[in-house]
């Protein structure tokens, strides 16, 4: 799914997945599927606390610099970028229509739209794709994708302002489905949930005979983590973020005399307010598709690594639930570090699905 933006060619493009704790930036050759992807290029950036909040961006340059940094890390030479949306200013709807063709929905699909988002139509981008078709009952399934043009519009500011160029605009949770395609086999008769954890926001879809037949985003994440650690132990954003991530507390000598049960406590109690907020949209999904039963959950974002929480996830819902690693079946270039790559896949299903991508 992307949104019309200036455009192109068939080049490769860089997956760039912009969150709300650090900027990601994904380059992987244009090998066919047959031999296999590899892994070109990779750069990490951190982005400043509340440079992005709620999905507004707050502090532009500090994004701008973040990207740079992210693209400079990688040694990333290409230009052309797709990003990644998702949050309230993005809905996203399966909805039934009658029969017609992609030319005449192309020409109705504003009118329909005003039927199904709750926003002004004249202030959204839409985009759409039909699902499936029964030529019998004169009706079709498409899935319809609506994202405010104020957030597309910061979006490419900050990418074109750090001097790279904005191609495709995705939606967050189908750029992770491109990910987990193009790395696992697919079962038509499996019903898979693929729940990405960012800082702020949780990307749910649940994928059935390979189409989005749930898709949800919840404005919650890791960084709950990190604030409550702050509260527990009145330690600073930065320290309560290397805590989160399996410090110990006065590691670096600025926490002193410390019980590590208020570390685990504020721990759990995040865990289960954010496994439940997941499981409730699951459950909701599971009472509105009878005939679908979930199958497996695989878990990705900088949440999925927070310790402890894939297994609390699966006892807490009772779903089989694994990490989505991303890097399955890629083949890195030379220089990469093999247990680098492993600590950070499960922060890379947006970029590596936004970065397969091709535009033709």
């Amino acid at each position: 799914m992307k949104f019309s933006l200036p455009s192109f060619g068939k080049a490769s493009l860089i997956g760039l997945d912009i969150g709300s704790s650090s900027v990601k930036a994904v380059e992987i050759s244009t090998k066919s599927r047959d031999k296999g992807f590899e892994l070109k290029s990779l750069g990490q950036a951190p982005l400043a606390a509340e440079a992005i909040v709620q999905g507004a961006f707050l502090n532009s340059s500090a994004i701008v610099d973040a990207i740079r940094e992210s693209i400079d890390a990688g040694k990333i030479g290409s230009k052309d970028v797709a990003a990644a949306v998702s949050g309230h200013s993005v809905i996203v709807k399966r909805v039934n229509l009658p029969q017609m063709t992609r030319e005449e929905l192309e020409d109705q699909i504003q009118w329909e739209a005003e039927q199904y988002i709750p926003f002004d139509v004249n202030e959204v981008n839409l985009d759409f794709q039909i699902l499936d078709s029964n030529e019998d009952e004169g009706q079709m399934d498409v899935l319809l994708v609506a994202a405010k043009k104020d957030l597309i519009d910061d979006y490419v500011q900050v990418i074109s302002e750090a001097g790279l160029n904005p191609v495709a605009i995705d939606v967050a949770g189908f750029a992770v489905q491109n990910a987990f395609e193009m790395n696992y086999e697919q079962d038509p008769e499996a019903v898979t949930a693929l729940v990405n954890i960012g800082a702020q926001v949780v990307n749910i879809n649940v994928l059935r005979n390979g189409i989005p037949a749930f898709t949800r985003d919840i404005m919650t994440g890791g960084a709950q983590y990190t604030e409550e650690i702050q509260k527990a132990l009145s330690v600073s954003y930065e320290e309560a973020e290397r805590i989160k991530m399996g410090g110990s507390p006065g590691e670096d000598g600025q926490v002193q005399d410390v019980i590590p049960q208020e570390v685990e406590q504020a721990m759990r109690s995040v865990s289960d307010t954010v496994i439940g907020e997941i499981s409730r949209s699951l459950d909701f999904f599971a009472a509105t598709a009878a005939d679908a039963r979930i199958t497996k959950v695989l878990l990705s974002g900088g949440g999925s690594k927070i310790a402890g929480f894939a297994p609390a996830f699966a006892e807490r819902t009772g779903l089989e639930t694994d990490l989505l690693n991303p890097l399955a079946h890629m083949l890195p270039s030379k220089g990469f570090d093999a247990q680098y790559l492993e600590t950070v896949a499960p922060l890379l299903s947006v970029g590596i699905g936004l970065a397969t991508r091709r535009l033709d």
